[in-house]
């Protein structure tokens, strides 16, 4: 008998996967957490029946989060993600050299301990001597850090369950203030074809706040409408005005210099809903 995981994104559409086995499942104190090992996209972190990332395709998204905003700044020492429990942002991190301290925060520890034990090419960099991991509320924790830091990532779930909160304006108020005077938050924006109401809602929010905003694209197989977004909000440095000449060279699988300017080029569709905000 074959057994197969969907994904439902919302009453009409989902996603499938073929699965070879299940390796744990269980119920934390914030979401219902699966990893099962899949025919094609190897090991699958599952959280409230969401799919959070596979060891096939993880990589897009972890590149694009983090090496656009670090390569933006001219020189981020400390960064902060909050979410990332699975330590896919963290790995991307640590290959840029001026780094000197990371900070995890996530609110659910049984992630990260599922994630060391099931995802181990994904979460190799929490062992890092620069990684502090914080098990916690990361709201109450960029409340509490003011103008530490120089890139804050927000690598949350959807926005339901414990990663409500993330999506708000309150929130990323917080972060401006969690930023030192040139600091760069990014947020994973979600898809344009599930979410279009939601991105162009977060739009406004970050241009009443953050004097540069920009958005920017990838495609990510296993998410929802394939094509996938990120903000970008920058006190002082436009991640399109950077010379990709002096981008260091770095080991990647998707991210390119070229494609650091390429990724701010929008569909007209898109385009639309950020300039409706």
């Amino acid at each position: 008998m074959e057994l197969w995981f969907t994904e439902h994104h919302n009453d009409c559409i989902g996603y499938s996967l073929k699965v070879k086995r299940t390796l744990n499942s269980e119920e934390t104190k914030y979401q219902k957490l699966d990893v099962i090992e899949s025919e094609f996209y190897g090991r699958v972190l599952v959280l409230d029946g969401i799919l959070q990332t596979t060891e096939k395709d993880e990589f897009v998204y972890h590149e694009m989060i983090v090496h656009v905003p670090l390569f933006t700044h001219k020189s981020p020492k400390n960064v902060l993600i909050v979410g990332g429990g699975d330590g896919g942002a963290v790995k991307e991190i640590l290959k840029h050299n001026t780094v000197e301290r990371i900070v995890l925060a996530e609110i659910d520890e049984r992630v990260v301990e599922n994630s060391k034990k099931y995802l181990p090419s994904i979460s190799y960099g929490l062992n890092d001597k620069k990684v502090e991991v914080m098990i916690g509320d990361g709201i109450k924790y960029v409340n509490e850090h003011k103008n530490e830091f120089d890139v804050v990532i927000v690598d949350s779930t959807d926005p339901i369950g414990p990663a409500v909160g993330l999506f708000t304006e309150d929130f990323y108020r917080s972060v401006y203030d969690c930023l030192r005077d040139d600091g760069i938050i990014v947020a994973q924006t979600e898809s344009p074809f599930i979410y279009g109401s939601l991105i162009n809602k977060l739009s406004k929010m970050f241009k009443k706040i953050y004097p540069i905003v920009k958005p920017y694209i990838c495609t990510i197989p296993t998410y929802p409408g394939h094509l996938w977004t990120f903000t970008m909000g920058s006190k002082k440095y436009d991640p399109e005005a950077v010379d990709v000449n002096n981008i260091p060279e770095i080991e990647t699988k998707y991210y390119t210099p070229e494609l650091h300017k390429s990724s701010f080029v929008l569909p007209k569709f898109l385009k639309d809903i950020f300039e409706e905000a």
